[in-house]
């Protein structure tokens, strides 16, 4: 069974499919979106060995041709080198406005690919088929794109909606039990910051989710992929409540970044700690009960993942660095830093007067 969120906005809208077995129909879905029948897939090595061949079988069976570049895996990809390689090579193809590409891999390929169609030829179209569990629930829809710098995570980017989204929620088996923990990092983040009951329901279920129960699954990727909608359609560009969706990415982006953005921390595993740091800040400035950040946290050590600093492995900087990094943060405004605190689970709020001292104390676990 197969469902659709729809992304309503106006010109720019999109739906996004959720269900098993949409890459073997990869060609019936796209090829009504199709000027003409052949699309340029980019995805890197490791999805390539394992769902390429379904994917390209899945576009013929619709009849659309296609072509791939692979690039290497990880976060490192994202970045100026492989955007100068994506771009120059969808030119050497004659990819034209008209035309599509395919976003084919995890949160990297759909960041990097997102941003090279944005400003290939002043916008191109793209369709994002995120093969993680993260980049389904949450980086695939929304159209924010981009690349890392040496200063800071997507610090250069641009919104480019896709035209369509294809979550097949059968290829999350193939995923290593460390990546789907990671991409469950932005499931549980819907829960915290404005859906209780949400929550509610992964404490009883996203156990038997990670086992691998596919209606589970299902379930809350469609969830979750609906909550980022909601928001994205009210503030497409964050002027407002889409900043929510960065709940726990203040401290996670700033972890990432003190690690080199390396496969020691994955973007989940920053963002799930970030949670646990902000309901921990929060709960220290009286905002919310201190059973809060425990439920949290005893929830996280439920499903296996980190959610201290102490988690991380190697050395870490200190809290000073901690906060340097922060300050690059996209949502500083004014030079003021801004967190995503809570008042509660599925109470989350944007603060833009959080004392340094307060953050400094979290950080060094006081």
């Amino acid at each position: 069974m197969t469902e659709t969120v729809h992304v309503d906005l106006g010109d720019r809208a999109y739906d996004v499919r959720i269900g098993a077995g949409l890459i073997a129909r990869a060609g019936a879905e796209i090829a009504p979106l199709l000027k003409r029948p052949r699309v340029w897939i980019v995805t890197e090595e490791t999805v390539a060995g394992l769902h390429l061949a379904a994917l390209e079988a899945g576009l013929r069976a619709g009849g659309v041709d296609s072509a791939a570049l692979i690039l290497p895996p990880g976060e490192a990809t994202k970045s100026w080198p492989h955007l100068i390689r994506v771009v120059e090579w969808l030119l050497d193809q004659k990819v034209e406005r008209r035309d599509m590409v395919l976003a084919f891999g995890g949160g990297v390929i759909g960041d990097l690919v997102g941003f090279a169609c944005a400003i290939l030829r002043r916008g191109v179209r793209f369709v994002q088929v995120p093969t993680s569990l993260l980049a389904q629930v949450d980086s695939s829809v929304g159209g924010k794109t981009g690349i890392n710098t040496g200063h800071g995570k997507n610090l250069v980017g641009a919104f480019h909606q896709p035209s369509l989204v294809l979550a097949d929620v059968g290829v999350l088996g193939s995923l290593p039990a460390r990546d789907f923990r990671a991409g469950y990092g932005e499931v549980v983040k819907y829960g915290l910051l404005g859906d209780a009951g949400f929550f509610d329901w992964l404490e009883t279920n996203a156990p038997a989710m990670a086992k691998g129960d596919l209606a589970l699954r299902a379930q809350a990727v469609r969830h979750s992929v609906q909550m980022k909608a909601d928001i994205v359609v009210r503030d497409e560009t964050e002027q407002g409540d889409r900043a929510l969706l960065n709940l726990g990415h203040t401290f996670g982006h700033a972890l990432e970044a003190a690690t080199g953005f390396s496969d020691r921390l994955l973007h989940g595993e920053g963002v799930a700690i970030g949670c646990a740091l902000a309901f921990g800040l929060s709960a220290r400035l009286g905002l919310c009960s201190q059973e809060d950040p425990s439920r949290v946290r005893a929830h996280l050590a439920d499903m296996g993942m980190m959610r201290d600093l102490s988690d991380v492995p190697g050395d870490l900087p200190g809290a000073d660095r901690l906060l340097a990094l922060m300050a690059q943060d996209k949502k500083v405004v004014d030079g003021q830093l801004r967190f995503i605190l809570a008042r509660g689970i599925g109470e989350a709020f944007v603060a833009a007067d959080v004392p340094v001292e307060a953050v400094q104390a979290v950080l060094q676990g006081r």
